[in-house]
């Protein structure tokens, strides 16, 4: 089975392919310009570099969020157009997931954050104990970083990663202490190829192209000041 997988949903843009578990192509960037420049080209250079067209493609995959709202929709987008033209399904891939999935094989627990802004975090729980993918401890949510920690179990030793890392990490390791790790750079982004590795565990829950939504766990910002303008010209 070959599955294209696309990311867009945070700084770095992904692609990646695999062929029958293996993954045979994947880049990424993360250099000043917009997804929406660079995620079609790489979606092209992978499929050139293979020597497949879309049509040769069996499923599709896309980062369905948390994440930036705008980046978010591109790759979701993106991906559901090249399913709906080449009449394949489409699996939705977790952020958070996918990047717990680059710590395979950690002892402890492993704590995706992504930078939500407004000081809160998109973030989630899971652990390694059996099979590809981690299990999950604690669901997707946008939360103060202080409530996230507030629900780590006690005494565990934590993994942080994600892009929530440089601007959080050091009020995690203030609150934690020693038992607060902060992984590599290498491993604080999502992998295209990780996407993969779902969509391949996850096959049997893909869905027709047009029934592909993105992961909000809030309203996007410009619901929010259309709610706050709404809710004051109520009380004047």
């Amino acid at each position: 089975m070959k599955i294209l997988a696309v990311d867009t949903s945070g700084p770095y843009a992904g692609v990646a392919l695999m062929e029958d578990g293996v993954v045979t192509h994947e880049i990424a960037a993360c250099h000043g310009l917009t997804h929406s420049q660079t995620s079609l080209p790489m979606i092209e250079q992978a499929l050139e570099s293979a020597g497949l067209a879309p049509a040769d493609v069996d499923l599709f995959a896309a980062v369905v969020g948390p994440g930036s709202f705008t980046g978010v929709r591109i790759g979701v987008c993106e991906a559901k157009g090249l399913a709906h033209a080449c009449g394949k399904r489409i699996v939705g891939v977790d952020a958070l997931e996918a990047l717990a999935v680059n710590a395979f094989g950690f002892p402890g627990l492993i704590c995706p954050i992504l930078d939500a802004r407004r000081s809160q975090v998109y973030c989630a729980a899971f652990r390694f104990a059996r099979g590809a993918l981690p299990e999950r401890v604690l669901p997707d949510e946008a939360l103060p970083l202080g409530d996230f920690l507030g629900r780590l179990p006690a005494g565990e030793t934590c993994l942080f990663l994600g892009d929530g890392l440089k601007a959080h990490f050091p009020a995690v390791r203030a609150a934690m202490g020693e038992r607060a790790l902060s992984a590599p750079a290498s491993m604080s982004f999502i992998h295209a190829a990780a996407a993969c590795v779902i969509a391949a565990e996850r096959a049997g829950e893909a869905v027709e192209s047009v029934a592909l939504e993105p992961l909000y766990l809030r309203a996007p910002q410009a619901e929010r000041e259309r709610s706050a303008r709404l809710s004051r010209a109520g009380k004047e």
